[in-house]
């Protein structure tokens, strides 16, 4: 069976093309288009015209490419981007009515959940109980779980798109007060969260998505030629020292760093941030770069539980408030 996704974040769109065996997804193509939404949206405001217009023709062509790989018409989801966009009804319709592709958004607990799954089914069941951590660019989720799937999840509006556009806008070295007033509101905003993840205590923990890789990178872990199966972990230490030298930097030059690429360059220091401060609040010294995330989650899904699990998924996203998702976590782990 050749299955694949769809995955419209801030800064691009990528189609993961798979095999289905043995219940494994096994990779057969990957592509990506670049949107760059995150440096055209600001928290809060409609998606534009113009870009609009190249989302409709990314995922069109995301779905012709599956389409001529021998998949079904992939699911397809957006994070946290256009979740947040006052106009995301209309522009959910608008990629629907013109692609033939069924685009939507999901919660960022259900964003967080099936990336657990992920990172799960990567790491094994020898890593114990697992907590998770994912920087978007709209968003920071955080799991915890004992199963297959987390006990615990939460989405916060922590994003390194978001907090470069709300505290470092102009581009130059921020001044000491903006990386006072960004550390501030990170910790606010986890203290709770974190404060449970040091409850639970958990025996590993993960790091996924494009912004933790590039720091690890940063920090010395192995680069991607290398392949998936090295294992590349990131230390708070080196972190902290990580945040100092972006921050040193105006933001056009941060690419000339090691793993830092420059259509992230301006959110790696938010990123950094986020990470160091995440990790501190947690207690967590080091993290695995767990190199499975949300799409191999949905592709898990699809393998485990079979294509109809995804049509009540996606219609949690067609709601103007989309509710609880802890409901329907309950009912797949009883599965």
């Amino acid at each position: 069976m050749r299955i694949s996704v769809v995955d419209v974040g801030s800064n691009t769109v990528r189609l993961v093309v798979a095999d289905a065996e043995g219940g494994v997804p096994l990779p057969v193509h990957t592509a990506k288009w670049r949107l760059r939404l995150s440096e055209q949206v600001g928290p809060g405001e409609d998606i534009p015209e113009e870009a609009l217009e190249r989302l409709v023709r990314a995922v069109g062509e995301a779905g012709r490419t599956a389409a001529r790989w021998g998949a079904a018409p992939p699911p397809a989801f957006a994070t946290a981007v256009v979740r947040g966009a006052p106009n995301r009804l209309e522009v959910l319709r608008t990629v629907r009515e013109r692609t033939g592709i069924y685009l939507c958004t999901l919660p960022g607990e259900v964003e967080a959940e099936l990336t657990f799954l992920g990172a799960r089914r990567w790491m094994g069941w020898r890593s114990g109980p697992l907590a998770l951590l994912d920087i978007g660019g709209g968003s920071l989720e955080v799991a915890f779980g004992r199963g297959r799937l987390p006990d615990f999840v939460a989405s916060l509006p922590l994003g390194a798109g978001r907090l470069t556009h709300e505290f470092l806008p102009a581009g130059g070295p921020p001044s000491p007060e903006q990386l006072k007033a960004l550390r501030r509101k990170v910790r606010h905003q986890l203290r709770d969260v974190a404060a449970r993840i040091r409850w639970e205590g958990p025996r590993t923990a993960v790091a996924t998505s494009r912004t933790f890789q590039q720091l690890g990178r940063l920090c010395g872990a192995a680069p991607g030629r290398h392949g998936p199966f090295v294992e590349r972990r990131l230390r708070r230490a080196d972190l902290r020292e990580a945040v100092g030298r972006l921050a040193a930097l105006p933001a056009a030059e941060r690419s000339a760093l090691p793993g830092i690429s420059a259509p992230r360059a301006a959110q790696s220091l938010a990123g950094a941030v986020v990470g160091h401060t995440a990790m501190k609040l947690t207690g967590l010294r080091k993290v695995t770069l767990c190199p499975w995330a949300i799409r191999e989650g949905v592709l898990l899904r699809h393998i485990e539980d079979g294509a109809s699990w995804w049509a009540e998924v996606s219609r949690l996203g067609d709601e103007a408030t989309p509710p609880d998702p802890v409901p329907l976590r309950i009912a797949a782990a009883r599965k």
